[in-house]
């Protein structure tokens, strides 16, 4: 287990092992989520680390753009009305 101390600014160093397992770079963006009696600290991917995520879209031309919004409208919706 790794410590780390919170300063009077309320400001963390994160232990440089964890920064080199996790790929934190100085100025790399963090999520900082707070959840059930604990906060969890996780690096976000820049653009150019998510590249490409769309490549299965691009198979047979260009996808249909407004039916894949429609889909994820609807998708949302039904969650929506479930809760």
């Amino acid at each position: 287990m790794t410590t780390g101390l919170v300063s009077e600014k309320g400001q963390i160093t994160l232990p440089a092992s964890a920064r080199r397992k996790l790929g934190i770079q100085p100025q790399s963006r963090v999520e900082i989520l707070v959840r059930e009696g604990e906060i969890v600290i996780r690096p976000l991917k820049t653009i150019s680390e998510v590249a490409g995520v769309f490549h299965r879209y691009a198979r047979n031309g260009s996808p249909d753009w407004d039916a894949e919004r429609e889909a994820a409208e609807r998708a949302v919706a039904r969650q929506m009305a479930d809760e």
